[in-house]
């Protein structure tokens, strides 16, 4: 049995000129493997947001619905986001 699909696509010329030089480069063997490799990414992707919403958004958005005193304020959360932007890059 079949374990593949043979498929046209059509893609801008952008696209479909970085998919040939990463052919040529050598990085892939041909430009199904370029496809392949992303939507392998792309699958990886939306694993990885689906598990995040799983597992921090839902449970947060439940605690919250339970006890909004937990919540913050606009103004609140837009200054923890700016003493940690500080942290991350270093600044003053």
């Amino acid at each position: 049995m079949r374990t593949t699909q043979q498929m046209s696509i059509t893609l801008p010329n952008e696209m479909a000129a970085q998919i040939k030089a990463r052919v040529a480069s050598g990085e892939y063997a041909s430009e199904s493997e370029v496809i392949r490799e992303g939507l392998r990414a792309l699958m990886a992707r939306d694993s990885a947001v689906d598990k995040w919403l799983k597992e921090q958004v839902i449970p947060a958005w439940e605690s919250l619905q339970h006890d909004e005193s937990k919540s913050l304020s606009a103004t609140d959360l837009r200054n923890r986001l700016k003493v940690e932007h500080k942290k991350a890059t270093g600044e003053k």
